[in-house]
């Protein structure tokens, strides 16, 4: 950051609400203020890498103190502009978790990659600023850089996070996205959120893995969506069965929360479903080629895994599907796969089908 501070109420006594409104207007449902003090989130978030929490997600304990420092990230930062995006599409959830024989995708997973989507509306959005009260310092994130962001969305009154970890809104609940403007404004900071979660554990108990082994504490190892997305090898054998038919991610701990009987669908058509992946055939899923693999995935989040781990989770999820011989068929198709992952969880679930059949 290069641009000199702002002396805001030479300019603009009223920039706040501007950029709430302007946020608005760009499609974001609330935005926030907070400055860049996370010392009390830093002690509970190293305890959280000690524990080996994060399994395999080398990049959380990547960066030194970057994550936990604003300062340090993006020298110059004084305040952060936190925003969320609602992106819950209008589909079936509960009966698809209770259908076998399809395979349920993470509703955040439906539409086109959050990353570019709402990058833009953070870069619209700091243009306006910038022809508001002329250049300055910023840099816009959305889950893209070492950010502590539901700490900072926290901070900035955007909601709590809730015992599951996720960040849950009093009016709207969970299921959005956020995204955050590092600053040189020098932004006077909203009040925090307070907690509202009380005496409920709905999330701790619903968990199929139960990854969330105490209030506001999540082992990722075990949580189905690192499971299906972020784990690059083999399964642990005792969790594939409670994995279910849940293909990429999981959605249970925000299904169940009571919050989100007041989470409103999103009007954004980029999340709204393509290809039919809210409520698919496991079978159908499982006959991909690779290239319908990244057709049918393009701009799409599913792409990250690859082909591999897609078959690797669908094979899960048929082993796990009630005794058919149209499973068994579709699996052996595969038991010659060139990836051995594949073939390993492929080998699975044809006995996990075969002791059905006995």
């Amino acid at each position: 950051m290069t641009m000199p501070h702002l002396d805001l109420p030479q300019f603009d006594p009223n920039i706040k609400q501007r950029i709430q409104q302007w946020a608005v207007e760009l499609g974001f449902q609330q935005a926030g203020f907070t400055d860049i003090d996370l010392s009390r989130y830093e002690e509970r978030f190293l305890i959280w890498l000690s524990k080996q929490f994060h399994g395999q997600m080398h990049y959380m304990a990547a960066h030194g103190s970057k994550r936990y420092r604003p300062q340090e990230l993006l020298p110059g930062t004084l305040s952060v502009i936190s925003l969320r995006m609602d992106y819950l599409p209008d589909t079936p959830m509960q009966a698809v978790l209770e259908n076998p024989h399809q395979g349920y995708v993470a509703r955040y997973a439906l539409g086109r990659d959050y990353h570019r989507h709402i990058r833009k509306r953070l870069q619209a959005l700091a243009e306006k600023v910038a022809a508001h009260l002329g250049p300055f310092g910023y840099r816009a994130f959305t889950d893209s850089a070492p950010v502590l962001e539901k700490p900072l969305a926290e901070k900035a009154g955007l909601g709590w996070i809730g015992k599951h970890t996720n960040l849950i809104n009093k009016n709207d609940g969970s299921w959005f996205f956020l995204g955050e403007i590092f600053t040189d404004l020098p932004l006077p900071p909203d009040e925090p959120a307070t907690a509202h979660c009380g005496t409920c554990s709905a999330c701790i108990q619903v968990c199929p893995t139960q990854a969330i082994v105490g209030p506001f504490q999540l082992d990722a190892r075990r949580c189905i969506s690192y499971l299906t997305i972020e784990l690059r090898g083999s399964i642990p054998l005792e969790l594939r069965p409670l994995m279910g038919n849940r293909i990429f991610g999981c959605d249970d701990c925000q299904l169940f929360c009571p919050w989100n009987k007041f989470a409103k669908h999103s009007k954004e058509s980029a999340f709204q479903p393509r290809h039919g992946l809210e409520a698919p055939a496991l079978i159908g899923l499982f006959n991909w080629t690779e290239e319908e693999f990244l057709e049918r995935t393009q701009g799409s989040p599913i792409r990250r895994i690859g082909y591999v781990c897609w078959l690797r989770n669908i094979a899960v999820a048929l082993g796990n599907a009630p005794y058919d011989e149209k499973i068994i068929n579709a699996l052996q198709k595969r038991r010659h796969h060139p990836s051995e992952l594949v073939r390993e969880h492929v080998d699975w679930a044809l006995e996990v089908q075969s002791k059905r059949r006995k």
